[in-house]
């Protein structure tokens, strides 16, 4: 397996890493992050439920798409952009969410916490842009290995 191939796998692999793993620590378990979410008192239960369905949705993007970039079985190509497409679907859910009426990346209560921005930017959006431009570095590191042959 050429280093550009193994490259493209090794980022969609951290990507499925992080997708199975991010939305349960930031949303569920870090105290900071987590009193935003799931820990916050004033969400009503069904807001929590649709979060606790986000956090599992994306252990099973993560978990799935982590099997098909190592799995020895079926064509490595088509396992990579499946794994690939699978995975952009959490991040991408992020922006289409920003677009509907009445929802807001960051509850009032919290928009000054320091934990929701990163160089100004606004962290969700900071996070699934970076996941975004690796999958498609890792798209473009797979398109390169095939052409090389």
């Amino acid at each position: 397996m050429s280093a550009a191939r193994r490259a493209s796998r090794a980022l969609v692999g951290l990507i499925a890493v992080g997708t199975t793993v991010g939305p349960l620590v930031v949303d569920a378990l870090l105290p900071v992050t987590a009193r935003q979410h799931l820990r916050n008192p004033r969400w009503p239960g069904h807001a929590k439920f649709h979060n606790a369905q986000y956090i599992v949705m994306s252990a099973v993007l993560g978990v799935v798409g982590l099997r098909l970039v190592t799995t020895p079985h079926g064509d490595p190509d088509h396992n990579l952009l499946t794994a690939t497409a699978m995975l952009s679907a959490p991040w991408v859910g992020m922006y289409g969410a920003a677009a509907f009426p009445g929802t807001a990346l960051v509850d009032e209560e919290f928009r000054d916490s320091p934990a929701n921005t990163v160089l100004g930017v606004e962290v969700n959006i900071l996070v699934g842009s970076v996941c975004l431009s690796l999958l498609g570095a890792s798209l473009a590191l797979g398109r390169r290995a095939n052409r090389a042959g």
